[in-house]
């Protein structure tokens, strides 16, 4: 293998003459830089502030088989979820991404005729599983359980009117900026080069000038083809492009706020046939209850708020599930992503009628521009921008390898068992925790011992981490690696405790340098 070459900030020494410049370095910004990098393109790909800055971030960390479409009649768009699922657990990153639980407590929430349409539906999710080819070791099968098994699952469940559970499965990721870091790392270590701080200020489907952020100094590039992957801003840099952007907010508890809780749990939302709330254990010990979808309407902002109606909303809908149900004072942080939602002509009703469809669209200046879709198909966005912008441009190219690449780190869970490294960099770097610790090791010439503390025991985040964050991942600054490397940052008490580990791993890695 060739030397992994390191995502950086700034634009010193980037290359100015390129096959392919990449616009927005979100999920689907860093799949088009890996692409065209598999394909043997030379790639400049880009970002204004920094890896998953944007929607990428702030997601419900799942990887979705497309339930929700097939229960509104999308069903090309859920079978894509589908399919992408299983390439994301199976080939891509099943590092990353694992099986997920899912429990549908059946009480009086959730009366006789929305139950038997709830289990048709995860019948319906299987069916969709199987032609995926998804095998059932991956993901189970969904299967009625009754209350004494349901409780065993979740304790903290509320027993009075409970009649069972529906229990379905799903993937979740570990982390989706850790997706995204890893998917720019695979681009990179492929040729591709992927710069932060690194300002578009105009662009052409064949040129663009950039600023680079770290000094103010701008930058021409001649590229064969631009393509604009800036999400919730793509209007700002393509002229026609015309968007709805909806909000989504979460809730961030901690563990012992519901505990011992197993699964996550899907809480039906009172008068919508197909919506439900989710309460989400995550692996770092902390529990997400989402998600809301409402207009987004005004300037785009660089980070979203949550509104205190979305907050009370969420717990007001999960209250029914839970004998102790969580209360505003347990609410310990909280995040809104916007979703980039295409407007179609003729659909007056609120976001969530609008379709998750992406779309791949050329402005008059030539510049590709790639909206819509969600995070699980973000591989499948890629594929269709870039096959879109290389016919228009002539460029010959090779196929399409990101269905069978595997990310860096990859490896699926009997390999990783197998390795006996520290835990938690196991689960999130896979194969490459070996690299995490040595790096760490060789940078800071501090023991084990002081590289894989905790910050705190709510605080799970290590020094060896941040200084790989900064060595090989591109962090510039503290917000680089506790908001985006790392998501301590949801907690602002967290974030607090981790900022001196987080400023000596820069002091670190500086010294190194």
């Amino acid at each position: 293998m060739t030397r992994e070459r390191r995502l950086r900030p700034g634009l010193d020494q980037a290359p100015t003459d390129v096959d392919v410049l990449v616009v927005g370095l979100g999920i689907t910004g860093v799949g088009v830089a890996l692409d065209a990098a598999a394909r043997g393109l030379r790639v400049l790909a880009v970002d204004a502030h920094d890896l998953a800055f944007g929607t990428s971030r702030w997601s419900s960390k799942l990887v979705h088989g497309g339930l929700r479409y097939l229960a509104q009649g999308q069903f090309a768009i859920a079978h894509e979820s589908a399919v992408e699922r299983g390439i994301l657990m199976g080939v891509t990153a099943p590092h990353l991404v694992h099986p997920l639980p899912m429990l549908t407590p059946v009480n009086d929430a959730l009366p006789a005729l929305r139950s038997a349409i709830t289990w048709g539906g995860l019948r319906a999710g299987d069916v969709l599983r199987r032609t995926s080819r998804t095998p059932q070791t991956t993901l189970p099968r969904p299967r009625r359980l009754n209350a004494t098994e349901t409780i065993q699952l979740a304790p903290p469940l509320r027993t009075e009117s409970l009649r069972g559970g529906l229990l379905s499965w799903d993937g979740q990721l570990e982390d989706d900026a850790r997706l995204v870091v890893t998917i720019a790392r695979t681009a990179a270590h492929l040729g591709a080069d992927v710069r932060t701080r690194a300002r578009v200020l105009s662009a052409t489907g064949t040129s663009a000038t950039l600023r680079d952020e770290l000094t103010g100094t701008t930058h021409e590039v001649k590229a064969r083809t631009v393509i604009n992957a800036t999400g919730v801003w793509a209007a700002d840099l393509a002229e026609g492009i015309r968007l709805r952007p909806s909000r989504g907010t979460h809730l961030v508890l901690r563990g012992s706020t519901l505990p011992h809780l197993r699964v996550a749990v899907t809480v039906p939302i009172p008068h919508a046939t197909s919506r439900f709330a989710l309460v989400l254990p995550q692996p770092d010990g902390t529990i997400y209850v989402g998600l809301t979808d409402v207009p987004a309407d005004g300037p785009v902002p660089d980070v979203p708020e949550p509104s205190e109606d979305e907050i009370d909303f969420l717990l007001d809908v999960v209250a029914s599930a839970f004998e102790v149900p969580p209360t505003r004072a347990d609410v310990v942080g909280a995040f809104a992503g916007l979703r980039p939602l295409l407007e179609v002509e003729g659909v007056e009703g609120g976001t969530s009628d609008l379709s998750r469809q992406h779309a791949v669209l050329t402005s008059p200046s030539g510049v590709v521009t790639v909206v819509g879709g969600k995070l699980t198909t973000y591989r499948r966005l890629a594929q269709d921008a870039l096959d879109v912008a290389l016919s228009a441009a002539g460029i010959e190219a090779g196929p399409c390898r990101t269905t069978s690449l595997p990310l860096l780190g990859a490896a699926t869970p009997a390999a990783l068992a197998r390795i006996g490294g520290p835990a938690r960099l196991v689960r999130r770097y896979g194969t490459d925790a070996t690299l995490v610790l040595d790096t760490a090791r060789r940078v800071s010439g501090l023991d084990d011992d002081e590289l894989l503390a905790p910050a705190s025991p709510d605080v799970p985040v290590t020094l060896a981490e941040l200084l790989f964050g900064v060595t090989h991942e591109g962090a510039h600054d503290v917000g680089d690696l506790l908001d985006r490397r790392t998501r301590v940052g949801l907690v602002a008490t967290d974030r607090a405790v981790a900022e001196p580990l987080a400023a000596r791993a820069l002091a670190l890695a500086a010294a190194h340098a």
